[in-house]
């Protein structure tokens, strides 16, 4: 095996700067597949420590001007998903507070039953009515509405 020809995965991304996971897809697509453009091969250095090596390979030929290297996806980390998840939530906590604040500033009055209604026709995505609730009690906290004094199902817009 010529030495000088074979690259380690440590050496390629401190060389291009990519991030491990990103660069771990593109290496993997490179050597996997119909089109191996690159050849893996594993080592293990004196520290015990296992490093994939790659190279060009000498023996790939293509009839095409472009090749086109299936990329391939890695599955989304838990951590990941997680910070999706809440992203998502915080963004709709937001929709669903300005799809409230649009109903009652038409309605200007109106019982807890018809928001609630008005507001799954509004919103485009599916919501629990207990997070609506939660939002509704956050905006009458932060003076957006008011409960009626007489009757508690009731909701006054305050401008």
């Amino acid at each position: 095996m010529e030495k000088e020809f074979w690259k380690g995965f440590s050496e390629i991304q401190a060389t291009t700067g990519i991030e491990e996971a990103e660069l771990k897809k593109i290496l993997h697509s490179l050597h996997h597949g119909t089109v191996k453009i690159l050849l893996k091969h594993t080592d293990e250095n004196n520290d015990g420590v296992v490093e994939d090596h790659f190279r060009f390979n000498r023996l790939f030929k293509s009839k095409s001007y472009r090749i086109k290297a299936n990329s391939i996806q890695l599955k989304a980390s838990v951590e990941d998903s997680e910070k999706t998840r809440e992203a998502v939530f915080r963004d709709r906590q937001l929709e669903v507070d300005a799809a409230i604040v649009r109903i009652m500033k038409t309605r200007k009055t109106l019982k807890h039953s018809l928001l609630m209604s008005e507001l799954m026709s509004q919103i485009k995505f599916p919501a629990k009515s207990q997070d609506l609730k939660k939002r509704i009690e956050s905006l009458i906290d932060r003076d957006y509405l008011e409960r009626d004094a007489e009757n508690p199902q009731i909701y006054n817009y305050q401008a």
